[in-house]
């Protein structure tokens, strides 16, 4: 990163601290299965400087400043109290191949193995497919999204 880029940890304290002098912020909060956290208020929009830049590559998730609504590539930004918001919604189909080669990379291996062994076992085998189980049989296996769309939840060891 070029020396007047940094990243910090969003605690509460420094995102009020910082928010006052930044130029951009780029706001990337990942909960698997449930929405992001509000980070950044309406009310912190007024700290800021006129014309700064929120980008939320949180919005698939809710987004996580509380003025963020989904735009598109077609129709990218928005101003509120003078601050621009960038909040295209899958962010990566910009570079739709780039994206899919880097996603296929990463997913490949797993389809591989569970082609090879069937789901179950391999499931049962690879700790890391049985964490991306989301339902199994009628079942919501991801405590996430359960908690986020009032279903009941269910144990993926109890259904294997």
């Amino acid at each position: 990163m070029p020396q007047n880029c940094f990243t910090l940890f969003s605690t509460p304290a420094t995102i009020r601290i910082l928010i006052r002098e930044a130029d951009l912020i780029v706001g990337s909060v990942l909960i698997p299965g449930a929405k992001a956290p509000k980070l950044v208020t309406r009310d912190m929009l007024k700290t800021m400087k006129k014309g700064a830049v929120l980008v939320d590559v949180s919005i698939d998730q809710g987004g996580c400043f509380e003025t963020s609504r989904v735009t598109t590539h077609k129709d990218p930004v928005y101003t509120i109290d003078g601050i621009i918001h960038y909040c295209v919604g899958n962010m990566p189909g910009a570079v739709a191949k780039t994206s899919t080669l880097a996603l296929t990379n990463s997913t490949l291996p797993y389809a591989v193995e569970i082609a090879n062994k069937g789901w179950k076992k391999a499931m049962k085998e690879n700790p890391e497919i049985r964490k991306g189980a989301n339902v199994i049989n009628g079942q919501v296996t991801f405590k996430g999204v359960a908690d986020a769309f009032g279903l009941k939840f269910a144990l993926v060891d109890k259904l294997l």
